[in-house]
């Protein structure tokens, strides 16, 4: 391929740099644009005290999929980061002070399972045959295949329809699993994506299978030393990344991106533009004053978007040995919560977490003896319930605290060193998410594969979208097969220009 045709990626999380290695490695000339002072995009870093936090992803699956990524550019992931196994991939634990650790070992999955319900065993057996379906075609048949035309949506239908696409998550574990803490078990992954168990098509049952054939891993140094090495992979095939680069518009003249314009005025000029960073923002923002961008951000702003999150980063003078890598602690209640989650318009009284303690697998993010932490709890975007996190950021930060400490963190704020909050109002302002959603659009299922904004515009037809707000969706592997789908788009279409005649 000509090394003359350039594409410029705006944004540097997983799916921009992901499109960029795979853009670059095929002999396009990129240059990625970050907004902020490091790579990354959700998989920012924190550094505070001798405590390192990552700020975003912390469980990644399919690492067959990051290796493939090393692999189309001649290279060894081993020789870039090191992946260390998580096990169990989850503790998950309930107010009745019972547990259940979530492992990929059979015997000890089933042991578990009998202990609660016995019937259940092979009821859990049938949906890891069920959810084994969903991830054959969902995932590995679909996963990084652009739906660009309603035909190629026609053309998956009959299958999605066999396995019942149209039933929630929740309602098909309901299916095979009777006991209700092992339905919660085996239903909440869909909010690992931005997903209501309740509504999510039972599609993202696949992730289950995705964990139990690939396993849960856990960088060495941190989900940021993962971000490190796609970036010095990219620039080692001879890539440009430009830091502090706030993209503030895209420039086109009629169906055609031209250039992409930074705050600071700096002006790339591009053969091809790619934006990993949210949809709404893309048309609405940054390509204010046109037509499509006007049009297709007034659609995109009518859909349903994901919930936000709430995030306190944390370091404690002590480690707490107790914990497991990831802790999930469910609350009182779990459908009326998550009712609340995604449409309620005040912050519940209650709430679930998600509990990282990073140090259990990798001690280097933390001062010896010390351990660094995150948790967070799901909540309502800013379209729901305007909250002003100014004022109850503190003060929900303060109830969490509280909770863990009486729970599952004896001495927390005797030990406490450091902390910092991530509101939904961050969300909204730093990483310009449409109503401070953390996922993008609620993956239910017409919001899914054809009906999610195509990794191809349909008019400007040398612009492109990678991330969780194009197909297939949110996660890790769902923006790294993002990025897969959205490349092959590129490469293909730049092959093509080269063909054309002057």
């Amino acid at each position: 391929m000509n090394a003359g045709r350039s594409a410029v990626v705006i944004g540097s999380g997983f799916g921009g740099l992901a499109l960029a290695v795979r853009l670059q490695a095929a002999g396009l000339a990129v240059t990625l644009l970050e907004k902020r002072d490091k790579p990354g995009g959700r998989a920012y870093v924190y550094e505070d005290e001798g405590f390192v936090f990552d700020a975003g992803p912390t469980v990644i699956t399919d690492p067959s999929a990051l290796e493939e990524l090393f692999a189309v550019a001649g290279r060894r992931m081993a020789d870039y980061v090191e992946l260390l196994p998580v096990s169990p991939f989850y503790r998950l634990c309930w107010e009745d002070s019972s547990h259940f650790d979530y492992a990929n070992d059979q015997a000890e999955l089933d042991r578990q399972i009998a202990a609660r319900n016995p019937a259940d065993v092979e009821g859990y057996r049938r949906f890891l045959d069920y959810s084994r379906a969903v991830f054959k075609e969902g995932y590995i048949k679909l996963g990084a295949e652009p739906f660009l035309h309603f035909r190629d949506m026609v053309r998956a239908g009959p299958q999605l329809a066999k396995l019942q696409a149209w039933r929630s998550v929740y309602a098909k574990v309901s299916q095979y699993i009777e006991d209700e803490h092992l339905r919660q078990a085996f239903s909440f992954h869909s909010l690992l994506v931005g997903g209501n168990p309740f509504a999510t098509s039972s599609i993202y049952a696949l992730i289950h299978a995705l964990e139990r054939e690939w396993g849960v891993w856990f960088p060495r140094g941190g989900t940021g030393a993962l971000v490190r090495g796609l970036v010095r992979l990219f620039e080692d095939l001879g890539g440009r990344i430009v830091l502090d680069a706030e993209v503030a518009r895209i420039e086109t003249a009629g169906a055609r991106a031209t250039a992409v314009l930074t705050q600071d005025g700096r002006r790339f000029a591009a053969d091809m533009v790619a934006s990993n960073a949210d949809v709404v923002h893309t048309y609405d923002r940054l390509l204010a004053g046109t037509r499509r961008g006007a049009g297709e951000a007034r659609r995109l702003k009518a859909r349903k978007f994901s919930m936000s999150l709430f995030v306190i980063y944390f370091g404690l003078s002590k480690h707490q040995e107790s914990l497991r890598h990831h802790t999930v602690c469910f609350g009182p209640r779990y459908r009326d919560l998550i009712r609340e989650i995604f449409s309620g318009r005040t912050l519940a009284g209650d709430f679930s977490l998600y509990l990282h303690s990073p140090c259990a697998t990798d001690p280097s993010l933390a001062p010896a003896g010390a351990g660094s932490y995150y948790v967070l709890a799901p909540v309502p975007h800013l379209g729901n319930a305007p909250i002003d996190w100014t004022v109850e950021g503190p003060r929900y930060r303060d109830r969490i605290f509280d909770y863990l400490e009486a729970r599952y963190m004896p001495n927390l704020r005797r030990d406490l060193v450091t902390s910092r909050i991530f509101t939904p109002f961050d969300f909204r302002d730093e990483l310009n998410s449409h109503l401070g959603s953390a996922f993008s659009l609620d993956p239910v299922l017409t919001q899914s594969a054809f009906f999610r904004p195509h990794n191809r515009d349909d008019q400007i037809g040398n612009l492109y979208f990678v991330g969780a707000g194009t197909h297939p969706g949110a996660g890790v592997p769902g923006v790294v097969g993002s990025a897969k789908a959205t490349a092959r788009l590129m490469i293909e279409d730049a092959r093509l220009s080269e063909t054309e005649p002057a």
